[in-house]
């Protein structure tokens, strides 16, 4: 691999880049307090964001109740017509943005893009779901029964979201919940909030009523608690870590809330004898080192038929070494930074741990050379990763790729299995039926066959065992924020 030159940093252009949203009006935190926001690419302090006090949230949790007396009320028309128009926005604003997502986050520009994109796509989707949303009518036990079932809105959301995909993860939870007639509070990460307060502003431009959408930023842990303690809250929804959904649901539980998580993974990738196997290492390289391999769908344990397993590392190992990596601003750029160095340590642990067990590196291993400044880590492939290795039962959410090999179908899918995560796997075979088995047999939410490529507005995205639970996405999503009534009528 090699390090792109540095480039300059682009002037953020978010609208209100560091503001709390409540009741459709930018504002301060009550007591003026901010916090740093840090480049990830050269560690300097680019912004200070507002930190949300108790008097903020308090605000907030007022202005959600009322907004969602008005929200439920709109015809699904009306909301249909708010979200096509804020795709339409965000469409338009696909550089200005992504030059403040890349500062913040760190990803290259052409992700930052493709991201803000796929942004738009979720708007663009749920206005159509949001005036789809059918109840239906039952026979009665007899002939004087009517029975109906209406989907009505659950209600105020309070929506967590992580770092990693800044626009999108916010969005995926915006989206269906605007289109289902609810009303939100949206916390988002402090690692890059200012992508999430521009998604808002593109939404106010679209002429969602105000208190429709709120969003704080701050110290999680405080609002968080605050936020579930009160009663106005109807439903949480994080994409986060498993120790802070777990911390999460206790709190929701103090008042019977309803959940949504979707939560870490640690996906499997198998190659079987069969497999392409120019494809799967072209795939593999690509989705492996996304985004710094920073995804919670990532590929981040590979099992490579014992037959073709040094076929697939050469190749493997020969795309990895012609990705660039350097700052996202530079447009030549693939692979930007770790988030901070908390990521950075973390994933060099786990990479000397495996080393330690008697894997082999066969690139990178180390810091990204030529850069002297900011987060980065070279892609790096190991080989002859045990099972007992921390990086094949923790995952590294980083640029790292752990490869062991298999012998029969039936032992890999014990071992892929063996995790208690289950977001993603994915499976590289040209065989129907073997494509069938593992895809039925794999232990996790969503499977690719041939392809990584999962997140897509119309399909349902979510994951079983310690990844989660409830879906976004598809018809799925929409409808974990509604409620079903049963009206029945004695005529």
């Amino acid at each position: 691999m090699s390090a792109a030159p540095a480039a300059s940093t682009p002037s953020h252009a978010a609208s209100a880049a560091n503001q709390l949203f409540i009741g459709g009006v930018w504002r301060n935190a009550s007591d003026s307090g901010t916090f740093e926001l840090v480049n990830p690419a050269t560690e300097q302090v680019v912004d200070r964001v507002a930190r949300a006090t108790a008097s903020d949230v308090d605000a907030a949790l007022y202005a959600v109740q009322e907004a969602f007396g008005v929200w439920r009320q709109t015809s699904a028309w009306e909301r249909s017509a708010i979200l096509r128009r804020a795709a339409g926005l965000l469409q338009e604003r696909v550089e200005q943005m992504a030059a403040v997502l890349t500062e913040e986050q760190g990803k290259p520009l052409a992700e930052s893009r493709a991201e803000l994109r796929a942004t738009a796509e979720q708007l663009d989707w749920h206005a159509d779901e949001a005036r789809r949303i059918y109840g239906r009518i039952v026979d009665g036990h007899t002939r004087d029964v009517r029975i109906s079932v209406l989907r009505q809105p659950v209600g105020p959301v309070a929506a967590f979201t992580a770092w990693n995909f800044p626009a999108l993860l916010p969005m995926r939870k915006i989206a269906p919940a605007l289109a289902a007639g609810c009303s939100m509070v949206l916390k988002p990460a402090e690692e890059a909030p200012r992508t999430a307060l521009a998604l808002a502003q593109a939404l106010h431009d679209a002429g969602l009523p105000g208190g429709t959408l709120n969003i704080v930023t701050g110290e999680p842990g405080p609002i968080a608690r605050q936020l579930l303690a009160s009663p106005v809250i109807r439903k949480v929804t994080l994409t986060g870590s498993i120790p802070v959904g777990r911390e999460l649901l206790r709190l929701a539980a103090e008042n019977l809330t309803g959940a949504s998580m979707e939560l870490g993974g640690h996906a499997p990738v198998l190659v079987m004898a069969d497999a392409d196997l120019d494809a799967a290492a072209e795939a593999i390289v690509r989705g492996k080192f996304r985004n710094g391999g920073q995804v919670c769908i990532s590929p981040s344990r590979f099992y490579l038929h014992e037959t073709v397993a040094e076929q697939v590392l050469d190749l493997v190992v020969h795309h990895a070494e012609q990705l660039r990596v350097g700052p996202g601003t530079n447009e030549a750029v693939q692979v930007g930074p770790l988030i901070n160095r908390k990521r950075l340590d973390a994933v060099s642990e786990l990479v000397d741990e495996a080393i330690d067990r008697g894997a082999r590196i066969r690139t990178g291993g180390g810091a990204a050379a030529g850069l002297s400044r900011g987060y980065f880590y070279a892609p790096t492939v190991l080989d002859s990763v045990p099972d007992d290795a921390r990086m094949m039962r923790e995952e590294p959410f980083g640029p790292v790729a752990p490869f062991t090999t298999f012998a029969s179908t039936d032992e890999v899918l014990q071992r892929a299995n063996s995790a208690p995560y289950g977001l993603a796997g994915y499976v590289f075979t040209r065989d129907l039926r073997t494509a069938n088995v593992v895809a039925e047999e794999l232990e996790v939410g969503m499977v690719g066959v041939n392809h990584l490529l999962l997140a897509t507005a119309e399909a349902p995205f979510g994951g079983v065992k310690h990844s989660g639970f409830g879906r976004e996405g598809g018809v799925e999503g929409i409808e974990s924020y509604t409620v079903a009534k049963c009206i029945n009528v004695l005529l």
